[in-house]
């Protein structure tokens, strides 16, 4: 297995006791198909941030990353707050109960708020940026030249989309329509659903 790809298995392992129980919590809450996209943007996000050469918290990185849709889950929905508002105020609350200080508490709240930008630098927000640009592929298809082919086909191998395009397309479109003025409002009126239907990542794996 190329090297690009054997890392797929081993970043999916939780990197910290913390991490694993970030993981558990979306389980408990999440769709599969919401945690497997959770892992993908993961991945994405901790490989990209390696061969970009920047410094990462990963155990942040990894929280925001299987927490960032919790918004969307029954459970947390809100009824006029963003969903990435919500699930990064879930975020803090777990954050919070791990043991976190204030600052890494606002941190991982930031980094889900942010990932739903359309741009973040990473001198802004490290773990922001790469979150927003592991989940603009996951769900839009965007960027993919930015990965190795290898280790796209070795993700969707190990954690397949089945479902997820549909499940996210519904969910995104319930939001815009009770929130119009948020950020997935704007991102529907902008073809996200579209770009979901036609994502390239579905004909790998």
């Amino acid at each position: 297995m190329p090297d690009s790809a054997a890392r797929v298995p081993r970043l999916l392992v939780p990197p910290t006791d913390v991490a694993a129980r970030a993981r558990a919590v979306a389980v408990a809450h999440a769709s599969p198909a919401l945690v497997a996209h959770s892992e993908r943007s993961w991945v994405l996000a901790a490989d990209l941030g390696r061969r970009e050469g920047l410094v990462v918290d990963e155990e942040l990185l990894y929280v925001a990353s299987l927490l960032h849709d919790l918004g969307l889950a029954p459970s947390f929905d809100a009824h006029a707050t963003s969903f990435e508002r919500a699930g990064g105020d879930v975020a803090r609350v777990f954050a919070a109960g791990a043991g976190w200080d204030d600052d890494r508490q606002r941190r991982v709240g930031d980094v889900i708020v942010r990932h739903m930008w359309p741009a973040v630098s990473a001198e802004l927000d490290v773990e922001g940026h790469l979150l927003e640009r592991a989940t603009s592929l996951d769900v839009s298809g965007v960027g993919a030249a930015d990965w190795p082919a290898d280790l796209l086909d070795e993700l969707v191998e190990q954690r397949p989309r089945d479902g997820f395009a549909a499940e996210f397309a519904t969910a995104i479109s319930a939001q815009a329509h009770r929130k119009p003025g948020s950020e997935a409002g704007r991102a529907v009126r902008s073809g996200m659903t579209r770009r979901l239907a036609a994502n390239p990542l579905d004909d790998r794996g």
